[in-house]
């Protein structure tokens, strides 16, 4: 099978494509995967950075979608179903051997493309809103890092769910790709808390979705209402702020960490449970999330690109097949 291969911690320059062996399947669900997706995680990974490192050669790639091959007796799964895929082990390849935990059935209607820009980003988030956030409907989400993949994903989901959202974004293109996304209020980064200040009447918003970091951090905890919580996804922007605790006592508010991946490995049960909340909402046609970009598997070294200099809009998927 083709897959796409680190085999130096250079960043996308690292990548070849290879032809490696297939994995094989014993108590693991087998699936011919039809797309891959990209997320800033693989950027990190690719250049040795991320929290978990890996040495190459090895697969990057945590989530797809495609068709089942063969699946262990009781596992639920059965040969030609269409699934969703989250393996931490590597998606940049053409077959995968997943845990039956990490596998997820993909809604009937939902193309392959689509079903693989979902898993990381938007239970990233259902997981940031609902669990760590605890936000309700009705409360203002300002969302930071708005035309990127994390934030349609919120937007989309705030949406749903009934949250008002503010985008948060870098120029007029992104803002375009926010307000597709579903945002109600979209505003440039260049004097973006004076008119968040504005647009609540002085109130401030509920809940921050910020995966950015940065020097726009303190400014987000000036801009939070009484109670209100800031979310920390991750550090696009480079930057790991720091908190000053008093702020948070004059407020009464909240700075909490929406870490998923560790959140997962505690608690694998978890994405199914996430998973089987969100589902309906897709099926319903409640979410409608954006059509990512893809790209074929050979050009998977210029998404990690687009990633890296910070161009790219939207999810990015690699497509496989």
């Amino acid at each position: 099978m083709r897959a796409q291969q680190v085999t130096e911690l250079t960043g996308p320059s690292g990548l070849r494509l290879a032809e490696t062996a297939e994995p094989g399947g014993g108590d693991a669900v087998v699936v011919d995967l039809a797309a891959a997706g990209v997320a800033f995680p693989d950027l990190l990974l690719a250049k040795g950075l991320y929290q978990v490192r890996r040495e190459p050669p090895f697969v990057l790639g945590m989530e797809g979608a495609g068709t089942v091959r063969s699946a262990p007796e009781g596992s639920g799964f059965g040969p030609g179903q269409r699934v969703v895929v989250v393996d931490m082990g590597g998606t940049w390849q053409e077959v995968v051997a997943a845990d039956p935990g990490n596998v997820l059935p993909l809604p009937d209607g939902v193309p392959f493309e689509l079903g693989a820009a979902l898993p990381l980003n938007y239970l990233t988030v259902w997981f940031a809103l609902r669990r760590r956030a605890r936000a309700q409907a009705g409360e203002t989400v300002l969302v930071h890092g708005a035309a990127g993949g994390v934030g349609v994903a919120a937007l989309d989901i705030c949406r749903a769910l009934g949250m008002p959202t503010i985008a948060v974004v870098s120029d007029d293109r992104k803002a375009g790709v926010a307000e597709q996304a579903g945002a109600e209020r979209v505003v440039l980064v260049d004097g973006w808390r004076e008119a968040v200040r504005e647009h609540t009447g002085g109130r401030g918003v509920d809940v921050v979705v910020d995966p950015v970091g940065g020097d726009r951090f303190t400014d987000s905890l000036r801009s939070l209402a009484p109670e209100g919580r800031v979310v920390v996804l991750g550090f696009t922007g480079g930057e790991i702020p720091t908190v000053k605790v008093n702020r948070l006592l004059l407020g009464n508010t909240a700075v909490v960490g929406a870490a998923w991946g560790e959140f997962l490995r505690q608690n694998p049960a978890y994405l199914r449970e996430q998973w089987d909340e969100l589902a309906p909402l897709l099926a319903e046609g409640r979410l409608t999330p954006l059509w990512p970009s893809v790209r074929p598997l050979e050009e998977a070294a210029d998404a990690l690109r687009e990633l890296e200099d910070r161009s790219a809009t939207g999810k990015l998927v690699l497509r496989l097949r």
